[in-house]
């Protein structure tokens, strides 16, 4: 008897059971809330056709403008200096940097001068009796012969006797031999050819240096250059003279520059042609990474917009009653970040900002910062 009732008493829970749980699903089912259709922010702006200026973006190296290349023409021990051959060196225009050992080269100059020093004497004695109309310019020639300085040219000879006379003697062929002497011995010293510093030093003092041995590099630290590859459609747009302004984008410090030159031919790998700009200042360093931004050209009747809102197929966005729709649009010039359009109508909304899931026909609210007046 126990059992019957045990097993009446466990079927009447299962009942009960799947009748609450069709109750409480029935109960979310009814008071489930219905969803409201969202409707999307969009920000927009009225259409405004103008000049646009397009300007083109390039980067690369500062380079200085002036630089030497310092090579030995001669052989000979490197000597020390008032300053130290060493990278970073400063050096004034005309101030030696590199002075090689030429004791026993000027020895040998010395030498020739005094050989022309001698025919020059021998031949005076003949010049006053067969020439007196001449002999006082070359007495005045001789008394200035100074054995310690350059050897000055030869007093002009202005008769073919003259010239006959003073070549017979063997005078004007020593006198080269002199000039020629002088002329390698100035070698053995390099100066400076302007204000800078030294960039690259090969060698110290005490070194034998050998002709033809590269020795360092000499820059002008007052004037840079910077070389850009600019696109070949834009070529014809640059002019040399026109203004540029350079950005060092690791502190966003500007400068201006100049185009100054612009390479006649096209890279056949790149298509791009070469113009070199022109900058000046004081924290500029070669090697300094700038972009440049050119003004290529003005275009007429454009506008300038956002690059992630032109569509494929060349289309934007726009709003017409509060539903996007598209139009067809001339793109002329991207950038990085923006591009510039043509075909777009004065006065048009255009959406202004990119739009995730935007499609033709979507119902959308166009932004106001205003804001909206409220009761008190």
């Amino acid at each position: 008897m126990r059992k019957i009732i045990f097993t009446v008493l466990g079927i009447l829970l299962i009942v009960v059971s799947f009748f609450l749980a069709g109750y409480i699903i029935d109960s979310k089912k009814t008071f489930k809330p219905k969803s409201e259709k969202v409707v999307k922010t969009v920000f927009t702006e009225v259409a405004k056709n103008g000049t646009v200026p397009i300007i083109v973006s390039a980067n690369g190296n500062l380079t200085a403008k002036q630089r030497v290349e310092l090579y030995a023409e001669v052989q000979g021990v490197f000597k020390k200096g008032s300053k130290l051959f060493k990278e970073g060196q400063a050096f004034r225009q005309g101030e030696t940097i590199i002075s090689i050992d030429a004791n026993e080269y000027a020895a040998s100059v010395q030498s020739a001068k005094s050989d022309l020093f001698n025919q020059l004497t021998a031949v005076m004695p003949d010049l006053r009796l067969d020439y007196p109309d001449i002999y006082s310019k070359w007495q005045d020639y001789l008394s200035n012969f100074d054995m310690s300085k350059t050897t000055p040219p030869l007093p002009e000879m202005t008769t073919e006797k003259e010239k006959f006379f003073i070549s017979g003697r063997g005078i004007i062929t020593s006198f080269y031999n002199v000039k020629n002497l002088e002329q390698r011995l100035s070698k053995y010293r390099i100066a400076a050819p302007f204000t800078g510093v030294l960039t690259e030093t090969l060698v110290t003092e005490g070194t034998l240096v050998r002709s033809g041995q590269k020795l360092g590099e000499f820059i002008n630290t007052e004037v840079y250059e910077l070389e850009v590859a600019i696109s070949k459609r834009y070529t014809d747009l640059l002019k040399v003279g026109e203004s540029v302004e350079l950005t060092n984008l690791d502190d966003n410090s500007k400068y201006k520059g100049k185009v100054t030159r612009i390479n006649g031919s096209i890279d056949q790998l790149t298509q791009t042609v070469n113009a070199y700009i022109e900058v000046d200042g004081e924290n500029l360093r070669e090697g300094m990474y700038l972009e440049a931004d050119l003004d290529a050209k003005k275009e007429e009747n454009a506008i300038e917009v956002d690059r992630g809102l032109l569509l494929e197929g060349n289309k934007i966005f726009v709003v017409r009653d509060s539903v996007l729709d598209v139009i067809d649009v001339d793109p002329i010039y991207f950038s990085d970040k923006r591009v510039v359009l043509r075909n777009v109508p004065d006065g048009l909304t255009i959406v202004s900002k990119p739009l995730s899931g935007a499609f033709t026909g979507m119902a959308v609210k166009i932004y106001s910062e205003q804001p909206e007046n409220t009761k008190e």
